[in-house]
């Protein structure tokens, strides 16, 4: 299975505190490499070539043993407005004050129906 992955410029890789190889997100999702790499194809999760070496994710993507409820269907609403994966990490890691926070943040707390309403009025 081919995998594309964007690479990632460094003002965005800074927006994001931790990052994980597809092998670590396989491993804390207790998932097959494949099946982690197929997370990646299908947009349930999104990774980015760095530097060097193979795709990596936002550590913050996961919630224990799963994707963060919200993530996968906040990035369907972004892929379908245009946003490429660099352009979608670099929204959803960059602070808006009317949140407060991040779109992330915002995710994290629960509050992914408000974030894809606002990633819906993105493609308007």
């Amino acid at each position: 299975m081919t995998l594309s992955v964007a690479q990632i410029d460094r003002e965005t890789e800074r927006l994001v505190d931790e990052w994980l190889t597809l092998p670590e997100v396989a491993t804390r999702l207790e998932l097959p490499l494949g099946r982690a790499k197929q997370l990646l194809k299908d947009h349930k999760l999104l990774g980015v070539r760095r530097e060097r070496g193979g795709p990596q994710v936002p550590a913050v993507f996961l919630d224990g043993k799963d994707v963060m409820k919200g993530l996968p269907g906040t990035l369907t609403v972004l892929l379908d407005a245009g946003y490429d994966d660099v352009e979608s990490l670099r929204w959803l890691f960059t602070p808006d004050d009317s949140l407060p926070g991040s779109p992330i943040e915002a995710i994290r707390a629960g509050r992914h129906t408000e974030v894809k309403r606002r990633a819906q009025a993105l493609a308007f």
